[in-house]
């Protein structure tokens, strides 16, 4: 079996699996290496959110061209990753958040979503089970939920399917440069050659982009996530509370079978080394103590499980995506802080887009890793003129 392919993708996630399933469909060789097993990390743990409100207005064009795919997944992957368009929407306790409800869904209309804003007597007719502190709400009919426990497995055999090699249990520990290419290798001593590389390890990616010279200020995060006893199957719409206090932070979304994931709060700790993470218990009294302020009916709920996995942040919360500075046929996308699981898909195919054409119509420059080069060397100025004066 061949070590050499046009493309090697590090990083079994939604972004790498769903970028080897687009990279195939344009008749690109893949081989995809990742450490553990496909989606078993950040994209296995989350939330399973498929929202694109709440986004940086640089993020929409990927969103957009994500729900998308999301739409039609079962007919591309050839299996069900349990989408469910039920809607998104977000709610919140202050007037001034209210208020910027109303702008970001002017802003987001020029990028092709669309909201419905509800105050008070208006909201609580479409959602009379909310908490009677709730001020308003923001609704967007066509997002909606998946299972993150499928959704990337699903993009890696349907990449597989189509010929993407697939290589699991594999860790990376170095990539550099050689002639007509890259020489990629595991910690077992493997060697793999590819024209082109793709990393996109999470919150193990700055050890790889450092060998190139693009060291990031990436810091490793555990959501809290917790999914109660099953009750009636009555909440199409996932839902969550817009709020600038992270105490006051709690999202929830109810599957078919009747339980209820949670999530929301302060993230606990992670470690990529052993990757591990913690769901700390005050963290889930908290949420659990929060959901009930949002839907007072379900008080009685009991919490069944609760879970966590490793996610990689960014101290801007964007992610890097896009080529790399320093290296010609050298690309990255990591750094989600904990939303990259709708955009994945959107990532996927705007990269196998980038890397098979040379350029895509959705612009990178905001997520350029360059930036965090440009923010050093400005630091570093800053302290020179401090000492000189």
């Amino acid at each position: 079996m061949s070590d050499r392919a046009d493309v090697i993708v590090i990083g079994g996630g939604i972004v790498g699996t769903s970028t080897a399933f687009f990279l195939r469909r344009r008749q690109r060789s893949v081989i995809l290496l990742e450490r553990g097993l496909t989606g078993q990390q950040a994209s296995g743990v989350n939330f399973g959110g498929v929202r694109r409100q709440g986004r940086a207005m640089t993020q929409l064009a990927m969103a957009n061209r994500a729900l998308d795919t999301w739409r039609r997944s079962k007919e591309l992957l050839g299996e069900d990753v349990e989408f469910l368009p039920s809607g998104h929407t977000r709610v919140c306790y202050h007037a001034h958040d209210a208020e910027y409800f109303h702008r970001y869904a002017v802003e987001a209309r020029v990028h092709d979503l669309d909201l419905e804003v509800l105050e008070g007597a208006a909201m609580f007719r479409r959602f009379p089970f909310l908490g009677r502190e709730v001020l308003a709400a923001s609704i967007s009919p066509l997002d909606g939920h998946a299972n993150p426990r499928l959704a990337a497995p699903a993009f890696g055999r349907a990449a597989a399917r189509l010929g993407a090699r697939i290589v699991e249990n594999t860790e990376i520990v170095r990539v550099e440069n050689e002639a007509g290419g890259f020489r990629v290798e595991s910690a077992a001593g493997n060697v793999y050659r590819a024209e082109q590389v793709l990393i996109c390890a999470g919150a193990w990616a700055n050890v790889l982009s450092t060998q190139f010279g693009e060291p990031v200020p990436l810091v490793a995060r555990g959501p809290q996530m917790a999914v109660t006893e099953p009750v009636p199957y009555v909440f199409r719409s996932s839902m969550g509370v817009y709020t600038s206090i992270k105490e006051e932070s709690v999202y929830f979304r109810q599957i078919p079978r009747g339980n209820i994931v949670l999530g929301g709060g302060p993230p606990g700790p992670a470690d990529a080394a052993t990757r591990r993470a913690s769901v700390l218990p005050e963290n889930t009294v908290q949420q659990i103590a929060q959901f009930r302020r949002l839907v007072p009916a379900l008080a009685p709920l009991h919490v069944i499980r609760v879970w966590s996995g490793v996610e990689s942040y960014l101290p801007d919360y964007e992610p890097v995506i896009g080529p790399s500075a320093k290296a010609d046929g050298l690309f990255y996308a990591f750094g989600f802080s904990g939303s990259g699981f709708q955009i994945g898909p959107g990532v996927g195919e705007t990269l196998a887009e980038l890397m098979d054409t040379g350029s895509t119509p959705i612009p990178l420059e905001s997520f350029s890793i360059g930036r965090f080069q440009c923010a050093a060397q400005s630091r570093g100025a800053s302290a020179t003129i401090e000492v000189s004066s």
